[in-house]
């Protein structure tokens, strides 16, 4: 290809980016992504038993981190009381 076309192509692609990022600027300003109703909804649409089943995950979850911290932590001191320094 010449060297003109390849100019022009930079040149229009480089154009086109600078219009797209300049209209999600302003779609950012102008509040075109916020929801407010969204968490209305969620709590509207949001019944008892869902609520109860995201506690309880979220109680398996950190009953799973303290004992793997317990596993690590006996692992160390496991390693601690065995240790023999080199001769």
């Amino acid at each position: 290809m010449s060297e003109s076309i390849v100019t022009l192509m930079i040149g229009i692609s480089t154009f086109l980016g600078a219009i797209g990022l300049a209209a999600l600027i302003w779609a950012v300003r102008t509040g075109q992504f916020d929801d407010h109703s969204k968490f209305i909804d969620a709590v509207r649409h949001d019944n008892e038993e869902d609520l109860q089943d995201a506690a309880q995950m979220a109680a398996k979850k950190a009953a799973h981190k303290k004992a793997y911290k317990e596993k690590i932590r006996q692992e160390r001191l496991e390693k601690e009381k065995n240790y023999r320094p080199a001769d």
